[in-house]
């Protein structure tokens, strides 16, 4: 059984991989590991070869199809090696030297089954990754406000912005997917992510949410630190409606009895009011014809209805 096995999804991410791969040695110190990288470039990224083959522990993995961000995860973790830790990246980051190592400790502690790292821009500003769970205030706050009012209380944000919180180690709801690690034995009775509802966005707030109900608590550790290159999937008003829906579908998964349907509704009414009142941007009008249209939805990538 080796430490840690890190899993990469690329959707034609050849350009951001290599300084990825190059970091990890003095990321994960003394800890063994392996790298899997995920092609989910339908007919295959032939530009990865050269970046990743002959590369000692990275392997290559071919979906065949693109299978979206949690159906890649899951092509990756199925060929894995048994190992102690579970690691979940972005192609488009570098790793400081230390950070796995750290988050490893992290995850070791009383309760915690999985942690997360200190996320830095290019410029070595910290990003604020860290979220609340999705709720109806919490919803109808960043509506009204935005990323005004960064004080305001913590039940009507879903982004944590207060810088102090970036500052010491604590347990969190989740965090932006960019960085994941999680024990292995956690990772295997948790199961797979949800890549039948979410092809792209949510599948953290998901996961986070299942390893919560069942495994125990998500660590923050600011010790361990990541710098993000900020290319990632790209955006585009298609990704963006995308984002939204999917917010939807993962409130709807998770309040599922009649109270819970009246909930979604409302929740449902709260996003709507928040893209209204930016309906003056391209991302904001396709995300009201998504969330209101099953052929706009339908049309997104992953193409769900």
């Amino acid at each position: 059984m080796i430490d840690c096995s890190i899993i990469v999804v690329s959707y034609r991410s050849a350009d951001d991989l290599a300084a990825l791969i190059d970091s990890v040695p003095e990321a994960v110190g003394a800890l063994s590991w392996e790298l899997i990288v995920v092609d989910n470039v339908p007919d295959g990224d032939s530009s990865l070869d050269e970046i990743v083959l002959g590369r000692s522990a990275v392997q290559l993995v071919r979906a065949g199809a693109n299978l979206g961000y949690s159906g890649g995860i899951n092509r990756g973790l199925a060929a894995a090696t048994a190992s102690r830790y579970t690691v979940i990246l972005n192609p488009d980051l570098t790793l400081e030297p230390g950070s796995i190592e750290r988050l490893a400790r992290a995850c070791e502690v009383d309760g915690v089954a999985a942690s997360v790292p200190l996320i830095l821009d290019d410029h070595g500003v910290p990003q604020p990754s860290l979220r609340r769970e999705p709720s109806l205030l919490g919803s109808l706050g960043e509506a009204l406000f935005g990323d005004h009012w960064s004080q305001r209380p913590a039940a009507l944000t879903e982004m944590v912005r207060d810088a102090r919180a970036y500052q010491q180690a604590r347990d969190i709801e989740w965090a932006t997917g960019a960085a994941l690690m999680m024990r292995a034995d956690v990772a295997e009775r948790v199961g797979d992510w949800d890549a039948d509802r979410f092809f792209l966005y949510s599948e953290e707030t998901d996961y986070c949410r299942r390893i919560r109900a069942t495994e125990g608590t998500v660590r923050f550790e600011p010790s361990a630190v990541v710098r993000h290159r900020g290319s990632g999937s790209g955006s585009s008003p298609q990704l963006d409606a995308l984002r939204e829906v999917n917010r939807l579908r993962y409130f709807a998964k998770w309040h599922d009895d009649s109270a819970g349907r009246l909930s979604t509704a409302l929740f449902a009414g709260v996003l709507l009011l928040h893209h209204a009142l930016r309906a003056h941007r391209p991302d904001s009008r396709a995300a009201l014809l998504a969330l209101v249209s099953r052929s706009h939805r339908a049309a997104l990538p992953g193409g769900r209805r």
